[in-house]
């Protein structure tokens, strides 16, 4: 009788396994089916102009986190390709030399669409492009602009960012520009503007003007708050996670992100280990960095700060970033084999921000980006090579194909179709 109960128990626990085992299969294939239809729209891809160039470029597969050959891997239909300066003296020289910096990564973006590869990635300018580009199994181009420095004092400028294709611009980056005080006041309390200046203030209404959706992810509290209630067009937040869920001054709280859906806007959900989980992230990193430290030194790296990079001439800041890459491709392959290391913050923790904030908001408000090139990237969306891994999860959540297609770029679609009504009516 034991025996009997025993061969029982054993077909059953096999016959349960199995039974899994073909659920998880069916929910697999079912996320490469919704990840194949929906078109995913990542909202924050940071570049290099040296990667595109003739001989070295996004045609290649690159050590950057975006490329075309990452993108077709991971099924990522649209990057928006940043035109990013960092913060410098407010002067006509300081607004001279960022102005060079950002019409060459202009340049670099047309160059890649227009003369590299127009047959296998084009720039889109409306949610129509991206559409008709999609279906014609190209991959799309969008332009968002991550610190407005370089238009320096003369309003006409966003005009000219706008011919050039810029479609959503940050007033603010890491230190208050011209326009709007950024978050990193809250380090030092100190501030330039309480908010907005005068010329922020202009420079809301000019891009409720011309159609450009205004990104909060940066700038002050109060700035955010005076930009929510001078536009008359959702804004959104390209690259923000959930503040009650990790306490960084580059996340929305709870009552910033009731004042996003009140205006209609959207706030894309970041994958920056720092912003969506702290304990993880510097558990893990302490540990890494003893790693990067070995591999920098071999490549005669020197190992500096997240700030100190920022505060990097351009041109230096971004030769780092690319040697940076190289060297956590390598730390990357070097922790496959390696045990007892503190987990990495990963795509669960990612879509727990967008769980929370779909709770509190509501599905029509949540989005999704990467940071990729500029720090972002987890474990499981390391780069644009696996992006299926954000549906996978959120197959696994309960999400339906409409809703995922909504976080997957829908919603920041909407709003962008939204901020060009606005444009049409004044």
């Amino acid at each position: 009788m034991k025996n009997y109960l025993l061969v029982l128990t054993l077909i059953v626990a096999y016959s349960c396994g199995e039974s899994q085992q073909k659920t998880e299969m069916s929910m697999e294939d079912r996320a490469k089916m919704i990840h194949e239809k929906v078109i995913t729209i990542d909202t924050h891809d940071d570049i290099n102009v040296k990667n595109f160039t003739d001989s070295i470029n996004y045609t290649q597969r690159l050590d950057t986190q975006v490329n075309l050959p990452k993108m077709e891997e991971g099924g990522l239909d649209v990057a928006w390709l940043i035109v990013y300066t960092g913060q410098d003296s407010l002067t006509d020289s300081g607004y001279a030399k960022a102005k060079h910096n950002a019409i060459s990564k202009f340049d670099a973006i047309h160059k890649l669409c227009e003369d590299i590869a127009p047959d296998k990635i084009e720039i889109a300018l409306t949610s129509a492009d991206v559409k008709r580009i999609d279906a014609a199994g190209k991959k799309v181009a969008m332009i968002g602009v991550e610190n407005a420095y370089p238009i320096g004092t003369d309003m006409s400028n966003f005009q000219k960012y706008y011919d050039l294709g810029a479609r959503y611009i940050s007033l603010a980056h890491n230190g208050h520009s011209q326009f709007s005080d950024s978050n990193t006041g809250e380090t030092d309390s100190i501030w330039l503007h309480n908010g907005l200046s005068d010329l922020g203030k202009d420079a809301v209404k000019e891009m409720n003007r011309l159609g450009i959706m205004i990104d909060v992810s940066h700038p002050s509290k109060e700035a955010f708050n005076q930009m929510i209630a001078l536009s008359k067009a959702p804004l959104i937040a390209s690259h923000s996670s959930a503040r009650a869920l990790c306490d960084h001054s580059r996340n929305l709280d709870d009552d910033q992100l009731q004042l996003l859906k009140e205006n209609g806007g959207v706030v894309q959900t970041v994958a920056f280990s720092s912003y969506l989980n702290t304990e993880k992230h510097e558990a893990r990193a302490e540990k890494i960095k003893e790693i990067e430290k070995v591999v920098m030194d071999s490549m005669g790296m020197e190992s500096i700060s997240r700030q100190e990079v920022m505060a990097l001439p351009t041109d230096e800041r971004d030769e780092y970033i690319m040697g940076y890459m190289k060297v956590r491709g390598l730390v990357k392959e070097k922790t496959k084999t390696m045990r007892g290391l503190p987990p990495a913050v990963d795509v669960g923790d990612f879509v727990n921000h967008i769980d929370y904030m779909v709770k509190l908001i509501g599905i029509d408000h949540v989005g999704i980006s990467s940071d990729f090139d500029g720090g972002g990237g987890i474990e499981g969306w390391s780069d644009a090579s696996e992006t299926f891994n954000v549906t996978l999860e959120l197959v696994k959540r309960g999400y339906t194909e409409d809703e995922i297609a909504q976080l997957w770029g829908g919603n920041l679609m909407r709003v962008l179709d939204e901020v060009q009504e606005v444009a049409k009516s004044m």
